[in-house]
């Protein structure tokens, strides 16, 4: 079982340096870039992962999707709008626990993007989250698209500061296939109440929004080429829309978190129904019973630099 900190002892931001409060001193950015993911919460790099990589784990999608290959463990997710069809590269939207693939979990442990991640974890680093995301053509139902949110709902791990997403395209992203938005600053407020949205037509498990979240002016669209990484703030508020072309949209991600963040309680908290949800997936899909939240995640976090100590 997880080591979970009791209720009211949860840790707490601190600032990590007098002059900056989102990034710690000693990483790879320069203090342009700092200054742009305190002010903004996310930090585009261009080029940051070469494209002879991403087609490796490009073709090793569409080996797991068609069924040509099976990775005991590894969560197949097939879009809402195709679970009557036959799984491929057009029905396949998310592979999730990429840590049971070797070719895929090597992603996270790229180098390039844990030099990166040391800006805000430290130098001891735990993969906790782990996706390659696929957006096939819009069905017309509109299940591609992704409400507004903050990652950190999906988390019982504290602080938020100390953990931050690396999603790197694979492909050309843009607003008619359904880039990123966010909402630049919005690192800086609370974990807001998370639930699924108020839309017609199906939408995909877990795909929790705001409540009450409607347009925001201030959004801004993450257009990015293949290689390009954005690292952002897991209270940043973003979302993606629905992928109106006829080609595809794939980007891999991995949050990290600091070896020092802890386990959180998360009952009677607004996450409280999320983690419902996943316990009564993860008893369905893994047979697995009295097993609290925390535990979940203690299973699908894997070290990738330094050394182990809390999570």
């Amino acid at each position: 079982m997880a080591n979970v900190v009791p209720k009211g002892q949860e840790p707490e931001n601190v600032p990590l340096s007098s002059k900056f409060v989102y990034t710690r001193d000693g990483g790879s950015f320069n203090e342009t870039q700092r200054k742009f993911y305190e002010e903004n919460g996310f930090l585009v790099l261009r080029n940051l992962v070469p494209r002879d990589q991403l087609k490796k784990y490009e073709v090793r999608f569409k080996e797991i999707a068609n069924g040509k290959v099976k990775v005991a463990g590894l969560v197949v997710q097939k879009d809402v709008s195709f679970l009557d069809q036959p799984r491929n590269e057009n029905t396949v939207y998310k592979l999730q626990d990429l840590f049971l693939d070797d070719e895929l979990f090597e992603y996270c442990k790229l180098d390039k993007i844990l030099d990166y991640a040391q800006n805000f974890t430290g130098l001891n680093i735990m993969a906790i989250h782990t996706m390659l995301i696929n957006k096939p053509p819009d069905s017309g139902t509109k299940s591609s698209r992704h409400p507004l949110h903050q990652d950190l709902h999906y988390f019982p791990i504290r602080p938020s500061n100390s953990i931050v997403c690396a999603w790197t395209a694979m492909e050309k992203v843009s607003r008619e296939n359904g880039c990123l938005v966010a909402l630049p600053g919005s690192h800086r407020g609370d974990l807001l109440p998370h639930d699924y949205p108020d839309w017609e037509g199906p939408i995909n498990a877990a795909y929790h929004g705001i409540k009450g979240m409607g347009p925001d002016p201030q959004r801004v669209y993450l257009e990015m080429n293949a290689g390009d990484t954005v690292f952002f703030h897991p209270l940043l508020i973003h979302g993606s829309g629905a992928n109106r072309t006829t080609g595809y949209r794939k980007a891999i991600s991995c949050h990290y978190a600091s070896c020092d963040c802890q386990y959180i309680d998360v009952t009677g908290t607004t996450q409280e129904n999320l983690a419902q949800e996943i316990i009564e997936l993860a008893k369905t899909k893994y047979g697995l019973d009295n097993v609290d939240y925390a535990t979940i995640w203690m299973f699908r976090s894997r070290l990738v630099r330094g050394v182990k100590s809390n999570l």
